[in-house]
C-alpha cells in the first residue's frame, strides 16, 4: 500500500455504461471501506483519471464510443494507478489487447461483485517500497531499476513500464539467479490469493521485453527457463 493510501481511503473509479451494475460494484466498494466513484462513458472516466486521480480504476472494456482500450492508453500517458479490466468477451484476444494497452489485471463478465471487490484489494495489497530505507539501484548490465523512484533506465534512457510491468522486472531482479514460475511471480506481485489466468504474467513479460529491446531467443535481461518460467541473465 502507498503512503497516500495511509493517509485516506483508497480512490476507486468506476466505469462501466451499465449504470445499475456500476452502482452496484461502487456500493460494494464502499462499503468494503473505499472511496468509489463512478462514471459511465470513456471521456469522462479520462477527465476524472486526470483531476481525481485514483488508486484503482475499475474499466469495463466494451464502452461506447470511447472504449475502455483507448481509456487506459490515454490515462497510461499520465497515470499509474492499477486498471482492473472488466470485460464480456471471454476470448483471449481482447485479455491480450486490455493488458497491451496497461491494464493490471481483469475480469471476465459475468463475475461476482464481492469477487471484484476482493481483486480491488488485492491489488492494493501489493507491496510497495517503503522508502524509509535507502536502497541502491538494481542493475543488470547497462540496464537499472531504481526502486525506490520507480524509475527504468536503460543505458541512461528511461524506459516506461506501467507499475506492473515495472514490478515484474523488479522481482526478477532482486534475486536475478532464481527461475521464477508463473504462480511464484504472481505471488510476489499480486499476492497468494490472487485467482485467474497464470498466463497473466507472460504477457507482461513479453512487453518488459520489447520495451527494453530484449529478445526471447537471445536475451539480455529476461531469460525464459524451459519448464519453469523466467528468471535475470541468458536462456537455458
Amino acid at each position: 500500500m502507498t503512503a497516500r493510501q495511509h493517509d485516506r481511503q483508497a480512490r476507486v473509479l468506476v466505469v462501466d455504461d451499465e449504470r445499475a451494475l456500476a452502482g452496484m460494484i461502487s456500493n460494494y466498494l464502499d462499503r468494503a471501506g473505499h472511496d468509489a466513484k463512478m462514471v459511465h462513458t470513456g471521456d469522462e472516466a479520462v477527465a476524472i483519471a486526470r483531476s481525481w486521480s485514483p488508486d484503482v480504476m475499475v474499466l469495463d472494456l466494451g464502452l461506447p464510443g470511447l472504449d475502455g482500450v483507448e481509456v487506459c492508453r490515454q490515462v497510461r500517458t499520465f497515470s499509474d494507478c492499477l486498471v482492473l479490466m472488466v470485460t464480456a468477451r471471454g476470448g483471449e484476444t481482447d485479455t491480450l489487447i486490455g493488458l497491451s494497452v496497461g491494464a493490471d489485471d481483469y475480469m471476465t463478465k459475468p463475475f461476482s461483485v464481492r469477487e471484484l471487490v476482493a481483486r480491488v484489494g488485492v491489488l492494493l495489497r501489493r507491496p510497495r517500497s517503503s522508502g524509509h530505507v535507502p536502497v541502491a539501484p538494481l542493475r543488470c548490465g547497462a540496464l537499472e531499476v531504481d526502486t525506490e523512484a520507480r524509475e527504468v533506465r536503460l543505458e541512461g534512457t528511461l524506459v516506461p513500464l506501467t507499475r506492473t510491468e515495472f514490478d515484474v522486472l523488479a522481482t526478477l531482479l532482486r534475486q536475478p539467479r532464481r527461475a521464477f514460475g508463473r504462480r511464484a511471480l504472481i505471488d510476489e506481485i499480486w499476492g497468494s490469493d490472487w485467482v485467474g489466468d497464470e498466463h497473466l504474467v507472460d504477457t507482461h513479460v513479453a512487453h518488459v521485453r520489447r520495451k527494453l529491446g530484449d529478445d526471447p531467443a537471445q536475451p539480455r535481461f529476461i531469460a525464459t527457463v524451459r519448464g519453469i518460467g523466467y528468471r535475470m541473465g541468458e536462456g537455458s
